[in-house]
C-alpha cells in the first residue's frame, strides 16, 4: 500500500475534468492494451482449473410453442396476448475497489467487424488478457484464439468467441462482457478483474491522432503481405520484408495487426499485434508526446468515449494510469499460444461444419504461469509432490502460536522447518484460535498448496496482499493443528 501513498495527494477533478481524466487514462493505460482493438482471431474459482477438453456441444434448435392455427368457436371472445417485453441485461456491478498493490488482470474485447450491423449480437474478434503487477512493475499479455474450444458457463462447449454473443443475446447480468470474463477466467484459471471493450473505429482514430502528432509507426514484417482496409474501400498497400517499414495511417496499422494471410496464420497474427502494441506504447510514453496528448484530451474524449466501455471505476483508472507510465517495455511478457499447445478438430455448429482448436491444458498452463506470475510457473495444480514444490519456492513463513501453549511457537516453528518450510519468524498470536488460519501476503501458491495437503481448507485461508510484509505467508496455529505437532 505504501507504494501508492502519493495517490492521497491527488485531488479529484470537477465534472468537466472527470471526462478529461477518463481519456487521459485510456491514452496511457490502453497504450499497453491497444492490441485489444485488433488482436488474434484464431487462440476459477479459488486456485482450481476445470478440465478443458470435453464433449461436443449439441446442436439444438428450439421449437415454437405458439399456436398459430387456432380457430375461435362461435361467440368466443379472443383476447390478444400482451406484447412480449424486451428484456434488458442487468448492469454488471463494479468489482471491489483495487487496493493498488495486488496483481490486476484486465480482459480486452474487440468486436468482430463482420458482425457489426448484422442481425443478432456480435461475436468477439479479440480476447486478450493483460496483467500488471504493481510490486514488480511488470506486465504481460496473453491472447486467446477465437476458435478455442472451451466450456462457456451455462452454455456448454463451443468456440470462445461465442461467449460474448451468448451473454448479450441471453441478457445475462453484465451481458456479453460479463460472460466473456467468466469464460476466460475459467479457461485460464486466473481471476479477471476488469474488462475494456473497444471498437475498431476508435482504434483507427486514436492511431491517426498519434501518427499525425508524432510520426509513423515502424513495424518489421517477416513476410510480404497486402494490407487491406477493414470494410469497403479501394485503398491497399503492399508491405515487403527487409528492415523496418513505416505505417502512416491508422487503417494500415489495423490491417497489419489483423492480417492472417501469412504462412503462420493466426499465430503470426498474434506476434504482429504484440509488435504493434509495443510500437504504440513507445510513441505514447515518449516524454515529448505525453504532455501533448494531455492537451489534446478534451477533443479525443469527444471522439472516443462512445466507443470504449469498461467496468473500471475512475479512481482505479487513475491508479492504473500512473502505474502503467512507469512500466519498462522490456519487462512486458508476451505469450502466443502456438500449434504445440492445441490440436485441430472439426465439429458441426449451427448446422454448419466448423474448425476448432482444442487446448492442451498442461502446456497452456505453463505459458499462463510464465506470464501471470513474477517468478515463473507457480500453478497450484502443477504436477509433483506438494512438499517438493514448496521447498523449491522458498516462501518466507511466519509461525504464530494461537493456542497460548507454552513453547508451542518454538515447537511449531521447528516442525515446519523439518518439513522444509523456510520459517523466518516465530511468535505468539494476538488472539486464540480454535482453527488454524493462514494469511497470504505474497503469491506463493506452492507453499499454499502444501499447507492444504496438511488439511487446511479454503475457509481457513485469507488473502491480504502486502508488498511491504516481511513474510509471504503467516500460519496462525490453532488447536486443531497443535495436537499433531510433536
Amino acid at each position: 500500500m505504501k507504494n501508492f501513498e502519493f495517490l492521497k495527494k491527488i485531488k479529484l477533478p470537477d465534472f468537466r475534468k472527470l471526462s478529461i481524466g477518463q481519456i487521459i487514462f485510456w491514452v496511457v493505460a490502453l497504450a499497453l492494451a491497444v492490441f485489444a482493438f485488433v488482436f488474434v482471431r484464431g487462440l476459477t474459482d479459488c486456485w482450481d482449473i476445470t478440465q478443458l477438453p470435453g464433449r461436443q456441444l449439441a446442436d439444438c434448435k428450439g421449437a415454437s410453442n405458439v399456436v398459430t392455427d387456432y380457430t375461435p368457436k362461435p361467440g368466443e371472445t379472443v383476447i390478444a396476448p400482451p406484447a412480449t417485453p424486451v428484456a434488458e441485461a442487468p448492469a454488471l456491478e463494479l468489482p471491489p475497489a483495487w487496493d493498488g498493490a495486488s496483481r490486476i488482470n484486465i480482459l480486452f474485447i474487440g468486436i468482430d467487424a463482420r458482425d457489426v450491423g448484422q442481425d443478432g449480437p456480435p461475436r468477439s474478434d479479440t480476447l486478450m488478457l493483460l496483467t500488471i503487477d504493481p510490486v514488480s512493475k511488470t506486465a504481460g499479455m496473453l491472447s486467446i484464439p477465437r476458435d478455442m474450444w472451451v466450456n462457456i458457463p451455462g452454455f456448454g462447449y463451443s468456440r470462445i468467441n461465442t461467449a460474448y454473443s451468448s451473454g448479450e443475446g441471453s441478457k445475462l447480468p453484465g451481458g456479453g462482457p460479463g460472460l466473456a470474463m467468466k469464460t476466460v477466467s475459467q479457461f485460464l484459471g486466473v481471476p479477471v478483474d476488469y474488462y475494456a471493450q473497444v471498437d475498431f473505429d476508435v482504434f483507427t482514430i486514436l492511431v491517426d491522432h498519434i501518427i499525425g502528432r508524432f510520426g509513423c509507426i515502424e513495424v518489421f514484417p517477416n513476410e510480404d503481405m497486402i494490407l487491406d482496409p477493414i470494410g469497403s474501400g479501394t485503398d491497399h498497400m503492399r508491405l515487403t520484408t527487409g528492415g523496418g517499414r513505416n505505417l502512416c495511417q491508422g487503417w494500415k496499422v489495423l490491417a497489419y495487426a489483423r492480417n492472417r494471410h501469412t504462412s503462420g496464420g493466426d499465430f503470426d497474427r498474434a506476434a504482429r499485434q504484440q509488435e504493434v502494441i509495443l510500437a504504440l506504447q513507445k510513441k505514447i510514453f515518449d516524454p515529448a508526446a505525453f504532455p501533448v496528448l494531455i492537451k489534446d484530451a478534451p477533443a479525443l474524449y469527444d471522439e472516443l468515449s462512445s466507443g470504449i466501455h469498461t467496468n473500471m471505476s475512475f479512481q482505479d483508472a487513475i491508479k492504473l494510469a500512473i502505474l502503467a507510465k512507469d512500466i519498462n517495455p522490456s519487462s512486458i511478457k508476451k505469450g502466443v499460444i502456438d500449434t504445440t499447445m492445441i490440436t485441430f478438430d472439426n465439429v458441426v455448429l449451427g448446422g454448419q461444419p466448423a474448425s476448432i482448436m482444442k487446448p492442451i491444458s498442461d502446456k497452456i498452463r505453463v505459458l499462463r504461469d510464465e506470464i501471470f506470475t513474477t517468478s515463473g510457473p507457480t500453478s497450484p495444480i502443477a504436477q509433483g509432490d506438494p512438499a517438493t514444490l514448496m521447498r523449491t519456492e522458498e516462501a518466507r513463513v511466519r509461525v504464530l502460536d494461537g493456542t497460548f501453549t507454552p513453547g508451542m511457537d518454538q515447537r511449531a516453528g521447528a516442525f515446519f522447518q523439518s518439513q522444509g518450510v523456510s520459517v523466518t519468524e516465530i511468535g505468539t498470536a494476538t488472539e486464540a484460535y480454535s482453527q488454524t488460519v493462514v494469511i497470504v501476503y505474497g503469491p506463493k501458491l506452492y507453499t499454499l498448496r502444501y499447507l492444504q495437503s496438511l488439511g487446511i481448507s479454503n475457509s481457513q485461508i485469507r488473502f491480504s496482499p502486502d508488498p511491504a510484509s516481511t513474510v509471504d505467508i503467516e500460519i496462525r496455529v490453532g488447536s486443531d493443528l497443535a495436537g499433531s505437532i510433536p
